[in-house]
């Protein structure tokens, strides 16, 4: 058995929401990721004021920059949750993975990320850092 990699993970703002479009569909300008595939378009967005529908938290590896041929990386965050039971939406970049978890699920999802050896910083306020840059 290999040992991971511990990394510096930190909670992202705002809280996100999750869709599927047909692959004709435009999705709005809030979108942080987007992702084509066969059975159509999956966005992933900030959550619109009044917006009822499930929500997602994010943990931002992004202070664990790596590049792409370090193996292990992402696995290192996601088998601790997935061995508490936390379902997982991934999207990754070139050097660092978002990790968004249920909002629900949370301060299990820091529990178990911090007992894995990670370090999570949720930044100045309850809701995080922010992802998006502000320019």
């Amino acid at each position: 058995m290999s040992s991971f990699t511990t990394q510096h993970l930190r909670i992202v703002s705002p809280e996100f929401a999750i869709e599927q479009l047909p692959h004709t569909a435009s999705p709005e300008d809030d979108w942080i990721v987007l992702v084509r595939a066969p059975e159509g378009l999956t966005v992933v967005r900030a959550v619109r004021p009044l917006e009822s529908g499930e929500r997602w938290i994010g943990f931002y590896s992004g202070a664990s920059a790596h590049d792409l041929d370090v193996p292990g990386m992402l696995v290192a965050i996601i088998k601790p949750l997935a061995e508490a039971e936390i379902p997982v939406f991934v999207a990754s970049t070139s050097d660092a993975d978002l990790v968004l978890v249920p909002l629900e699920r949370k301060e299990q999802a820091v529990t178990a990320l911090e007992e894995a050896g990670h370090q999570v910083h949720r930044g100045d306020g309850e809701a995080g850092e922010p992802f998006r840059s502000p320019h």
